[in-house]
Order: C-alpha cells, then sequence, then structure tokens
C-alpha cells in the first residue's frame, strides 16, 4: 500500500465512524419519537428500555452505513479540496479514479460487512427487538392512581380517591368498587367506602395493600329459592380495613421467541430460500385443489365425441331449459344451485389463500433483496460522496452534511416507493429493491466524469458568467431584430 493510499484511507476512517454513530443516533430517535407513547407510563426498568434500544441499533446499522458513507466521502474529498492537496495530487498527475480507488475497495468491504451482518445479525436482534416491543406494547400502564378518577386497570375492581397526600401514600375518600369473583359469589356486587387509608406496593410489586380506616362496606346478595329470588343488603362498619389486590395483570411478561421467529425479518438468506420454496409448493397445492373442483364438475373436452354428435338428436331451441323435461327440472336446478354453491365457496376460500401465499412469497423475496440492495448501496454513495466532495472543495459538517441529506432523502424516497411496490406486487421484487440504486447509479456517473474534468457544477462565478453570456446574447439578438425591422 502506497503512502497516498495509507493518507485517504486515514483521512476517511474518522469521519466514517463519527458519522455513522451520529446517524445510528438519529435514526434511533426516530424509532423512539414513533413508540414514545407505548414506552411511556409503563413502569419498565432500564434493563429492558436498553435491551431494546441495543436491539433496534442493530436492525438500523445497514440504513446508517450508506448515509455514513456518504457524509464521510464528501466530507472527506471536500477537506482535501479545501486545503488544496487534491490540486497537489492531480498536479502529480495522478487521475481522481487513482486515488479514489483505495476507498472504493474500502467502500466494497464496508458493503461485504453491511451484508454479512444484515444476514447473520440482524435477523436476530430484529426476533429479540419485536418480541420485546410486543410484550411492551401489550403489556398495561404501570398502576398509577390519579385523584377524583376511577381507575380500572385492575380487572373486577373500580377504584377512586379523592386526594392523594405529597407521599404518593395517604388517600382520602375511597371508594372501591368490587366485581370480582373472589370477594364472594359470581355475580354479587360490593362496595367499600373508607374516609382515608394508605397504599403501598410489596417489595416485589407483585400486591398492593390498601389499609382503610372508618369506612364501611358494603354487599349484595342473591339467593335463589324455590321459584323466587330475594336480594339481601349487607352493611359492616370497620375502624381498619386490609384488602390486598393481585397486580400481576400489570406485571410485564416476555413471550417466547417461537412465536415470532417465522417472519421474513427474522430470517437469514438461506432461511428466506426454503421458506420461498416452501410457499412455492404451497401455491401448487392450490393449484390443485382448483383443479379438481372446476375440472371434475365442469369438464371441457378437448375433442368432441364425434359418433355421439352423429346420433344425437338436433336442438330446435337456443334455451337449454326448455329441452329438460318439465318433471326433471326442478331436480336439475337443485343440482346445478347445490354444485355451484360448493364451488363457489371452495373457490372463494382458495383464491384467498391464494392471495394471500403470493403475498407472503412477496414478502420474503423483498427481505431477501433488501439483504443485498443495502450493501450495494454503501458503494453507489461513495461513488456519489466522494466526487462531489472533489466538486464542491468543502470541508466540515456544514455544506457537506446539505448535500448527503438531500441525497439521502432521495435514497430513502425511492428505497420505499420500490419496496411498498414490491410487497404489492406492483413491480418484481428486485427491481423494486433496486430502484433507488438504479436512480442514483447513473448520477454517480455523471459526477464522476465531472470531476474528473475539474467541472465547476457548484461555482456561482460560472453559473454567473454564463448568465452574463446568455444575457448578452440574448440582447444582441434583440438589437438584431430590431434593426432588421
Amino acid at each position: 500500500m502506497k503512502k497516498l493510499d495509507k493518507l485517504i484511507i486515514k483521512t476517511f476512517v474518522g469521519p466514517f465512524v463519527a458519522t455513522f454513530f451520529v446517524t445510528l443516533f438519529v435514526l434511533i430517535m426516530q424509532f423512539v419519537w414513533k413508540y414514545i407513547d407505548d414506552l411511556v407510563g409503563k413502569g419498565l426498568d432500564t434493563p429492558v428500555i436498553v435491551e431494546l434500544l441495543v436491539y433496534t441499533s442493530a436492525s438500523l446499522v445497514p440504513l446508517a452505513m450508506p448515509l455514513a458513507v456518504l457524509l464521510s466521502s464528501i466530507m472527506t474529498f471536500g477537506n482535501l479540496g479545501e486545503s488544496f492537496e487534491l490540486v497537489a495530487i492531480k498536479s502529480a498527475g495522478i487521475s481522481l479514479l487513482r486515488f479514489i480507488r483505495p476507498l472504493f475497495f474500502l467502500s466494497a468491504v464496508i458493503g461485504t460487512g453491511a451484508f454479512l451482518f444484515a444476514n447473520y445479525v440482524i435477523p436476530v436482534a430484529n426476533l429479540r427487538a419485536k418480541s420485546l416491543l410486543y410484550d411492551i406494547t401489550q403489556s398495561k400502564p404501570a398502576f398509577n392512581i390519579k385523584q377524583g378518577v376511577f381507575y380500572n386497570d385492575i380487572p373486577g375492581y373500580s377504584i377512586k380517591v379523592a386526594k392523594k397526600d405529597p407521599d404518593n401514600k395517604t388517600i382520602h375518600q375511597v371508594m372501591i368498587y368490587d366485581r370480582s369473583p373472589s370477594g364472594g359469589n359470581s355475580g354479587d356486587e360490593r362496595l367499600i367506602l373508607a374516609e382515608k387509608g394508605t397504599m403501598e406496593l410489596t417489595p416485589d410489586k407483585r400486591y398492593l395493600n390498601f389499609t382503610l380506616e372508618n369506612g364501611w362496606r358494603f354487599e349484595e346478595r342473591s339467593s335463589n329459592r324455590g321459584s323466587g329470588s330475594n336480594n339481601e343488603l349487607i352493611r359492616l362498619g370497620f375502624k381498619t380495613y386490609k384488602k390486598p389486590f393481585d397486580l400481576k395483570v400489570l406485571a410485564f411478561d416476555r413471550l417466547p421467541l417461537d412465536a415470532f421467529a417465522s417472519n421474513q425479518q427474522m430470517l437469514n438468506v438461506r432461511q428466506l430460500n426454503e421458506g420461498i420454496d416452501s410457499l412455492r409448493r404451497i401455491d401448487s397445492s392450490y393449484i390443485r385443489t382448483v383443479h379438481a373442483y372446476v375440472t371434475t364438475r365442469y369438464p371441457f373436452y378437448k375433442w368432441k365425441d364425434t359418433g355421439w354428435l352423429a346420433s344425437a338428436p338436433p336442438l330446435k331451441t337456443d334455451n337449454f331449459y326448455e329441452v329438460i323435461p318439465e318433471k326433471s327440472r326442478r331436480l336439475v336446478l337443485e343440482r346445478v344451485e347445490s354444485n355451484l354453491r360448493e364451488t363457489e365457496t371452495s373457490l372463494t376460500v382458495s383464491a384467498k389463500d391464494y392471495t394471500d401465499n403470493r403475498s407472503k412469497i412477496a414478502l420474503f423475496k423483498v427481505e431477501w433483496q433488501r439483504k443485498f440492495s443495502l450493501a450495494a448501496a454503501c458503494i453507489v454513495m461513495f461513488l456519489i460522496g466522494a466526487p462531489l466532495g472533489s466538486i464542491i472543495r468543502k470541508g466540515g459538517l456544514g455544506t457537506p452534511l446539505v448535500f448527503a441529506v438531500i441525497f439521502f432523502v432521495i435514497f430513502n424516497i425511492f428505497f420505499m416507493t420500490g419496496e411498498k411496490m414490491a410487497r404489492k406486487d406492483v413491480m418484481t421484487s428486485w427491481s423494486g429493491m433496486w430502484l433507488a440504486n438504479i436512480v442514483l447509479l447513473p448520477i454517480a456517473g455523471f459526477l464522476v466524469y465531472k470531476a474528473m474534468n475539474d467541472s465547476n457544477l457548484f461555482n456561482k462565478e460560472a453559473y454567473y458568467r454564463a448568465f452574463q453570456t446568455l444575457k448578452k446574447y440574448i440582447q444582441r439578438r434583440r438589437s438584431q431584430h430590431e434593426i432588421s425591422a
């Protein structure tokens, strides 16, 4: 490796690492804002939140790498151009393609690493992240009784307190409406009123203990005797009454990972290939089902039986209904209607299953193509960023960030549009998932051509001179037209 290659690689690695983590952080924040309503108020422990963010960040790595390559390549060549190092390199007779060659190979290595990461690490991270996120979204909010509002998250109970002291334990004017079967016979209703009390969670947060003072307990019991039914109201006064509540329903439970293992996002390339083959075999079973229901009931012969036609009497009417004997019409119509209903039901179910299966195949193909297209996007982004940085010749984070955001937005729009069209089977899976790369690759070639010819693509003075030349040409043509008129 020559000194020039070491210089360029050393200049590139620092910005790449920094921009990669910044990009990853921005994408993680986007995820947090998307699911902020599901995370807040659940009483989640810090390790659970950290685990979710770690798994989510792993799944965002392939999307962060192309942007990091784009931004760091613009910054690298922008810094070299701003410090006139590019001028010195070109004056030494070294072409643009030669001094971007080491970073091109490095981008290919990054893309290969992105593919390997997407193929072996991301399926596991997606499995754990989706499972954990599902558990979080399905869990109920943490226990939090607000004053003056009925709390109904504990099954069978409605709790209301008129006032809570600042210690968050002492409560006043307590009302507990008990409909749980554990407090008596099923159907019995109980009401507890107390002037004040305290509430306290057990150390394991499994039970909530209410200690109530100076109150009444009302209970209505129903008894069936003979043909009539009688209800009796029981009222009990108390000085101190303890009421425990089981908070198991509010606990954060983890579902087994196997429940999400069949999703296409949790599979690597080999497993996706096996899944696609299995789904295609299911397709053939639907075809056999349709063939069995249609051809056995409504046969269409390839060749007519000429001997039978020769001896058959010709029909005297175009209406087949009139040919059927009157005494057999009812039986024939009932059999036809029965066959039509049975066939329609079977074919409707088979058609729906076939459509669902085709949609699932499309999802598997999209995920298969995603692993390769995002890896190739690292190379495409470098081919845009390297010549773009040498053209604009601006280092730092300002101008490179603007251009990086513009091209990444273009990439993201076409990538999401292509993915959606591939999922809906409007486009083939490969064309939909590679749409962004296909659109940006000609732009990359154009920028490389302009950079090799030292184009003033982003030079304001060049555009100003071109505008002045065009203005003078228009004025000259106008003057000639006035003279001729």
